[in-house]
């Protein structure tokens, strides 16, 4: 018998190293580090005179990323179904607003807090039992949605906004920081760990990813998919509800506008981050990054309004040209399989 002698370790390690160069090459949210980091570059290189990178920039900066970022995991439940969700601004306005309302009346925090999560959950259960059981077009329902959520907030508080918002409530939600970390920073660290825990090692997460994969083979497979569908909804609400949340707690005020435009934000931050709009594809980490770039995006504006001439009015433009150019590498990424 002749046994074949083992490989060198050295040539071992030089197979390998290819492989898993290829294999970080090929992960969606590699090419999300690539633009943050150029984007990063640019503004700074044009900005020289100011400290891109200082901590109070950061801090500033790292608050609004974990406000897009908390809405932006929540719609990135529905994506990785092949669906969408176009009224996740709506929902945070309202969710923000009616929290505002029972601050108002007089209730302690944790009732107002609760009365916003569950508005959420409630609006979510809608859009999702007329998607999931119903059958029609998530585009369609969450557009309606859009505009019912947005009017209710108009007709409740009849465009005035709700303030005097409890101090404690904001410092503990918005405003405050523990150890230099902003408190949307560390509630967003709490969102994405229960979101990747629940997407990557529960039931339901496995069957979120395969509905978006191929819905009818998971269906022929003995899962009931309108119910894993509906949940997401739900899902999609008390995360938006969360924003909701911090929204008014960061500002103070519970105000008609709150949550308008989100969902462009939302939207943005999970394509960008590598999250495939036909489903099945997509990580918490990169919807992150997403909202990261955004985030980075809108400070980069700011920073380089009087150098070169840049007005904020750009910043949606730029925001949908970088969706456009995104869906387009999606694209080409499902016609190779990548």
């Amino acid at each position: 018998m002749t046994i074949a002698a083992p490989s060198p370790p050295s040539l071992t390690a030089a197979v390998q190293a290819p492989s898993l160069v290829a294999r970080i090459l090929r992960r969606r949210e590699t090419s999300a580090i690539g633009i943050l980091l150029l984007l990063l570059t640019a503004i700074c290189v044009l900005r020289r005179d100011v400290d891109v990178l200082s901590p109070d920039n950061l801090f500033i900066v790292s608050r609004q990323v974990a406000m897009t970022a908390i809405v932006a995991i929540g719609v990135f439940f529905v994506i990785l179904t092949s669906g969408i969700d176009l009224s996740v601004g709506s929902i945070v306005g309202l969710s923000g607003y009616v929290c505002g309302m029972v601050f108002r009346a007089g209730y302690p925090a944790p009732v107002a807090a609760g009365a916003g999560l569950v508005t959420g959950m409630l609006v979510g259960a809608v859009n999702g039992g007329i998607i999931s059981f119903l059958r029609v077009t998530p585009f369609i329902v969450t557009l309606g949605m859009l505009w019912i959520a947005r009017t209710v907030v108009l007709v409740l508080g009849k465009g005035d906004s709700v303030r005097g918002i409890p101090e404690g409530f904001c410092l503990v939600m918005g405003k405050g920081s523990l150890a230099g970390i902003p408190a949307p920073v560390i509630i967003l660290v709490i969102v994405a760990l229960l979101s990747h825990l629940v997407l990557n090692y529960t039931a339901f997460g496995r069957r979120v990813y395969a509905l978006g994969g191929n819905e009818e083979a998971t269906e022929l497979s003995g899962i009931n998919t309108s119910r894993v569908k509906f949940m997401t909804y739900v899902t999609t609400g008390l995360l938006c509800g969360v924003g909701g949340l911090v929204f008014v707690a960061r500002s103070g005020t519970a105000s008609a506008d709150l949550g308008d435009g989100m969902e462009l934000y939302a939207i943005a931050a999970a394509v960008i981050g590598g999250t495939s709009l036909m489903g099945g594809q997509g990580t918490v980490l990169g919807v992150i990054l997403g909202a990261t770039i955004m985030g980075v995006l809108n400070n980069g504006l700011v920073l380089l309004k009087d150098p070169l001439g840049l007005s904020s009015y750009w910043e949606r433009g730029i925001i949908g040209a970088i969706i456009v150019i995104a869906a387009i590498i999606d694209a080409f990424r499902t016609r190779r399989g990548v």
